[in-house]
């Protein structure tokens, strides 16, 4: 059972021929009611001061776990950050070069079709002047047998000096 420090100021004594000083006995009783009064005050302010300083080591713990947690998290997004911007890089890299390949590819494709187009008109050009130059040569012919046929048939000084014949010989031979 606790006493409390009113119950010490109010306890009485029953009075006996030689029993102990009254005055005394309150006194001392006064005194030890206000020492037991004290120490309940810093008690409880002890016990106050207490739960306040556990509640803080509490809070203290929480912080430092919820620290621990988000710098364990921020580790882990960061490698898996690294990890995504490694994987990226890797993707672009592999894409620019799929992607170059198809260029140089295509650039090939280009080129021997444009390699093919040079050949068909270097031949379609060969082919113009062989038949150009048959036709021209079938003309001369045909003049130079025109030509003949007039002379021999008469001779007028006013046609062909054979002038055009010297040009167009010039014309097939630069050919």
């Amino acid at each position: 059972m606790k006493i409390t420090p009113l119950e010490i100021k109010r306890q009485q004594f029953k009075k006996s021929m030689r029993g102990y000083d009254p005055v005394e006995v309150e006194t001392f009783l006064e005194m030890v009611s206000n020492d037991v009064e004290d120490l309940i005050r810093e008690n409880k302010e002890q016990r106050d001061l207490l739960l306040q300083q556990e509640t803080q080591l509490a809070d203290y713990k929480n912080i430092e776990k919820t620290l621990q947690q988000t710098l364990m998290q921020a580790q882990e997004t960061s490698g898996k950050s690294i990890e995504n911007s490694k994987r990226e890089g890797e993707l672009i890299v592999k894409e620019a070069e799929i992607k170059a390949s198809q260029i140089v590819e295509k650039a090939r494709l280009d080129f021997a079709h444009v390699k093919e187009e040079i050949s068909q008109l270097k031949a379609r050009k060969e082919s113009v002047l062989s038949r150009l130059k048959v036709l021209l040569s079938s003309e001369l012919n045909l003049m130079k047998a025109l030509e003949v046929d007039d002379e021999e048939g008469k001779k007028d000084p006013s046609r062909g000096t054979g002038k055009d014949y010297l040009e167009l010989e010039e014309i097939l031979k630069k050919l």
